[in-house]
């Protein structure tokens, strides 16, 4: 029996680059995790796994409180660090440093991460997580760079395009056969 892996990006979150690790959901974001944990209580998870940052855990936390289940923090789950805190990024310099990092996969801004570090480290644990819960589905609390990163291991086609139509939140299942090749991705959000 394969294990299914259902990508959950977090809900809409106030940006801060100084609080990464800690902003929270907005008030849009805590009532669209509401609707995420709606959809996910009809998938049968058995596992829920997260990034350590705050607003991804509060996106899965409903559900883990409707289930029963305890949220296993992975670190190497978190999102890519575009730049360091103290490299000035502005605005405008976002979408070009995003576009950078798709199309050349080694290339880190100072202090950030490139696209094949964060592959290498977060397929790295999203492995692990899969080993301990085989043949389940698990729930995963992500982002959207780091989430298209992994896809991206199990599937090319899945790159800069493939994140810009992603949304905040936005559920992705991912089937794998028993030998943990991807055969099949479905979108299960909706956009209203």
């Amino acid at each position: 029996m394969g294990t299914t892996i259902y990508m959950v990006r977090h809900a809409e979150s106030p940006f801060s680059i100084e609080n990464e690790r800690v902003r929270e959901l907005s008030p849009k974001g805590r009532a669209d995790a509401e609707a995420v944990t709606n959809i996910m209580l009809q998938q049968n998870i058995q596992a829920i796994v997260s990034s350590p940052y705050r607003r991804a855990i509060q996106t899965v936390e409903g559900l883990a409180k409707q289930l029963g289940l305890e949220i296993e923090i992975e670190e190497d789950l978190r999102e890519r660090l575009l730049a360091d805190s103290y490299y000035p990024m502005e605005d405008q310099d976002f979408m070009p440093t995003i576009e950078r990092v798709f199309k050349e996969p080694s290339f880190a801004m100072p202090g950030g991460e490139s696209n094949e570090a964060s592959q290498k480290r977060s397929i790295s644990a999203l492995q692990q997580v899969m080993k301990r819960h085989k043949g389940k589905n698990i729930a995963v609390g992500t982002h959207g760079n780091i989430m298209t990163v992994m896809m991206n291991y199990f599937d090319s086609s899945y790159g800069l395009e493939f994140w810009k139509q992603t949304s905040k939140p936005d559920i992705y299942k991912l089937q794998f056969d028993n030998r943990d090749q991807l055969i099949e991705v479905r979108r299960l959000w909706e956009l209203a």
